[in-house]
């Protein structure tokens, strides 16, 4: 004799299995995304930081050299160029994303920092 449990139920195996696969390859992305956004906001944190190390290197006086190798001392790969904005001397920083789908798109990560010439 059969069950009412076994003949209902039963035929719903299948498709929670079903929905189950359909459904985890979008939560993969979307998870994968969050990691990716974690990871290039921590690239902007370190490129701030290398930003203000060198932009207080120019202003006690160090050459432009010496900043740049700071600055590719805490974050490797990225483009470096100075400004004077009156008193201030000013480090800005670019890269591509640090995620490799986030740079595929063309995400840029930015960062600068001034600080007050001393003695000129």
């Amino acid at each position: 004799m059969r069950s009412a449990w076994g003949s209902r139920f039963g035929r719903q195996e299948g498709s929670v299995t079903a929905e189950f696969a359909a459904v985890l390859p979008g939560v993969l992305v979307v998870l994968g995304c969050c990691l990716g956004a974690v990871q290039v906001v921590g690239q902007q944190v370190r490129m701030t930081d290398a930003a203000a190390d060198a932009a207080r290197s120019l202003a006690r006086g160090d050459d432009a050299e010496r900043a740049a190798g700071l600055v590719h001392r805490s974050v490797g790969g990225v483009g470096f160029a100075t400004e004077r904005r009156g008193e201030f001397v000013c480090a800005n920083l670019s890269a591509p994303a640090a995620f490799a789908p986030f740079a595929a798109f063309g995400l840029t990560v930015a960062a600068g920092s001034c600080a007050l010439a001393g003695g000129s």
